[in-house]
């Protein structure tokens, strides 16, 4: 364990034109609202002295700790289809890199911090509600099993933030594999800057992918690897109902992490069509679009990668083709994920079309999608009936009628009740950060200055596929009047 951040910053490294130099402003009077001690040991760093007067200082960038070199990363990006050839990191800045204790490279930023050179007239500043609201849910991914961002730490910073009303601001020391976004690609495309793209492309390579560095066609296999990332991920998004919100290009991280945690929540009741954020007026975004808006953007990151191989001919085919295999990697993907859910160890014909006929009564009937997947998982093989999963459907006949073929679908699995029982336990959670939950917490945080639901929520979130009796009303479904949600970026 150490005391300060030992930075290993090569990111740094690169030409002037992929970030701007920063400093981060400084806070009136940082305070430190929550530390992720096991993140800080996984980092190398002292959980003790981040919880100092000079840590959390540190962790607000006031005064920079030893070794940081900030800057805002230079990227463009498609946001909701329309290209906008500059954003940059508009309120955050990225530290420097350490090495934790696997050996593994990660980046550290500061969200919300104040302006860069890119922050397009914003203050660059983060209220503390935004900022409480990224660190439950993108660790509550982490525990879900979901690639992600972590969250180190939440630092208020004794600043008023202003948006529709004054606020308290604070900042989010986010932990990355790396910032790099397809909109970074995009950048340096957009400017015909192609030995920036090379150069971009090179150093993610060797960062994330170094077992291609010293491929002959190491660009196509980048991109191969990429797709195969974004597919498995976007798969888990769908297997737990996540939807992410705002899939710009520039919100998509080529290392295969959930980035960005803006307007994004978890469905209560099933239904495909499911849209959060505030923004996404015309369902750009909506829950069953996102496997295609992830193909989309990988397109985006093929354009401009295509430049970079001799035989252009040759490049594209194999681009259309990986991006081809986006949708049979995501099926796999989506497909195995489903029947684990439902308690299949095997593959057979027809598993596809149960599921989706699960689906499909549980948006007509209104079910709730995780309460629903949860409490299959305690039926016993033996019962013709299940009459606790049955009411969570306004209409149980259809359940009903449903449930008898699985039966028949289970019974041809050479498993027992208990070992099935147990692998869907694994899979399907009991509790997610529900919207209902969330909210109360940040109200509790924001407008009444007590941190004891948050904390009481990340404490749950931290063991989301065991069931604990005193955690109850965690799991249970929101109630009618509040599942009527819009979610907004807190930009």
């Amino acid at each position: 364990m150490t005391g300060h951040f030992p930075f290993d910053n090569t990111y740094r490294q690169l030409p002037d034109r992929f970030f701007a130099q920063v400093e981060p402003p400084q806070s009136t009077e940082p305070g430190l609202v929550q530390l992720n001690q096991d993140l800080a040991v996984e980092l190398g760093l002292d959980p003790v002295w981040l919880s100092t007067r000079e840590g959390v200082k540190a962790l607000a960038g006031n005064p920079l700790p030893s070794g940081a070199e900030p800057i805002a990363m230079a990227y463009a990006g498609h946001q909701f289809g329309h290209f906008v050839p500059q954003l940059g990191d508009g309120r955050a800045i990225l530290l420097g890199e350490v090495i934790n204790l696997a050996g593994e490279r990660r980046d550290i930023q500061l969200k919300g911090s104040g302006p860069t050179p890119f922050s397009r007239r914003g203050d660059g500043k983060a209220a503390l509600g935004p900022v409480l609201r990224e660190y439950i849910v993108s660790e509550a991914m982490a525990a879900l099993g979901v690639p992600t961002t972590r969250a180190l730490a939440a630092v208020r910073t004794g600043e008023t933030v202003y948006r529709e009303e004054a606020l308290p601001g604070a900042v989010l020391v986010r932990v990355a594999k790396s910032h790099i976004r397809v909109g970074t690609f995009q950048f340096f495309a957009a400017r015909h800057d192609f030995e920036g793209v090379q150069r971009l492309a090179d150093y993610a390579i060797a960062r994330h992918y170094p077992e291609l560095k010293d491929e002959a066609y190491k660009y196509r296999l980048f991109l191969e690897a990429v797709v195969s990332h974004q597919a498995e991920l976007v798969a888990k998004w769908l297997l737990l109902g996540f939807v992410h919100g705002v899939m710009n290009t520039d919100n998509m991280s080529i290392s295969g992490e959930t980035i960005d945690y803006g307007p994004c929540a978890f469905m209560d009741i099933y239904n495909p069509g499911t849209v959060f954020s505030s923004i996404d007026e015309y369902g750009r975004y909506a829950y069953a679009n996102q496997p295609a808006i992830a193909q989309w953007n990988l397109t985006r990151l093929a354009e401009c990668l295509l430049p970079l191989d001799a035989n252009k001919e040759l490049a594209l085919a194999h681009a259309q083709e990986t991006l081809q295999q986006f949708v049979e990697q995501f099926n796999t993907a989506y497909l195995s994920g489903l029947r684990r859910k439902l308690g299949l160890f095997t593959e057979q014909e027809g598993d596809l079309a149960l599921a989706q006929d699960l689906l499909n009564i549980m948006a007509d009937g209104k079910a709730d999608f995780t309460a629903t997947f949860r409490s299959l998982c305690d039926v016993d093989d033996e019962v013709e009936t299940d009459e606790t999963t049955r009411t969570l459907f306004d209409e149980p006949s259809a359940f009903d009628s449903w449930y008898g073929r699985w039966l028949v679908r289970l019974r041809r699995e050479a498993r027992g009740i208990s070992e099935r029982q147990t692998a869907m336990r694994r899979v399907n959670p009991a509790y997610i950060p529900r919207n209902h939950l969330v909210e109360a917490a940040l109200k509790a945080a924001v407008q009444e200055n007590d941190l004891k639901p948050f904390r009481m929520l990340l404490d749950v979130l931290a063991r989301p596929y065991e069931s604990f009796s005193e955690f109850e009303a965690y799991a249970r479904p929101p109630q009618p009047s509040t599942i009527a949600y819009r979610t907004f970026c807190g930009t």
